[in-house]
């Protein structure tokens, strides 16, 4: 039976992200989180595979404790067991910290529950947004890597293949490697059912695995948390929200309304044009 981990992340909800305008990081306290929606949509192609091959999934996150919520989530859905890796050395974390701790969580999800025969991430995440995590985790796992995933054409179990389409700017690319392999997931690819009852009430009664730092022995310090994440954000900011300024056009004929609405265009551009030459 094939072994799928899908890895996810509790984001705060767009809808409401703030930013500190001292230390230029995201201002979570008081902001709903949510499961970062191209995450949700590589565990729905994981359940799809375990629809039509039968599969274990296995889900995981790096974060604090109240990200038990977005695997519970996933529980719900249809996941068979989950991992929360949380500690407070882990924190502070950017993409190169992150990766590293997750590909020792998949390892030792290996060692625990077998092989891991794929593994989904989202293209990227809604706070992030580097689409850098993924293909981290892919290397330091030494795993094939198909990124850009708008469709999983097949999965062969026995051969140990997969094929899939890689939505690219000018067009589209047929790929087919071998397992294990790791696929970063677009919205395009799938859409996400919703819970069962019997879904939810296992998920209510789950209690997902917990991994601390205590949990990983030969891990090297260096490489976790604040310590080992080198990147520093210079700056950060929301985009400012302009009012709109609208005009009325009204005439007795559509064709007198685009007439006029023509000419207004045309004459704003004109003088764009004369300003830029000028």
């Amino acid at each position: 039976m094939l072994h799928i981990v899908v890895c996810i992340k509790q984001v705060p909800d767009s809808r409401e992200i703030r930013i500190d305008p001292k230390n230029n990081t995201l201002i979570r306290q008081g902001v709903p989180s949510i499961v970062n929606f191209y995450d949700m949509h590589g565990l729905e192609e994981a359940l799809r595979i375990k629809d039509e091959h039968g599969a274990r999934i296995t889900v995981v996150t790096m974060g604090p404790p109240p990200a038990e919520k977005g695997l519970k989530e996933c529980i719900s859905l249809g996941a068979d067991d989950a991992v929360l890796v949380t500690d407070r050395g882990f924190a502070g974390a950017d993409t190169l910290a992150t990766s590293y701790v997750v590909a020792r969580t998949i390892r030792k999800i290996a060692e625990t529950w077998g092989q891991v025969d794929i593994v989904f991430c989202g293209k990227q995440t809604l706070d992030g947004d580097t689409g850098q995590v993924g293909p981290g985790v892919a290397c330091r796992l030494d795993l094939e890597q198909l990124t850009y995933v708008n469709k999983v054409v097949n999965v062969d179990e026995a051969g140990r293949k997969v094929r899939v389409h890689r939505l690219l700017e000018d067009g589209i690319e047929v790929v087919e490697t071998s397992m294990p392999v790791l696929i970063t997931a677009l919205k395009e690819l799938n859409k996400v059912r919703r819970a069962t009852l019997p879904g939810m009430i296992r998920a209510a009664r789950y209690k997902p695995t917990v991994w601390t730092t205590a949990d990983f022995p030969d891990l090297e310090r260096a490489k976790i948390g604040l310590k080992g994440s080198p990147t520093i954000v210079a700056k950060t900011w929301v985009p400012e929200i302009k009012a709109v300024k609208t005009q009325m056009i009204a005439f007795d004929s559509p064709e007198a309304a685009a007439a006029q609405l023509a000419d207004q265009l045309w004459t704003k551009e004109m003088q764009t044009l004369l300003d830029w030459s000028s």
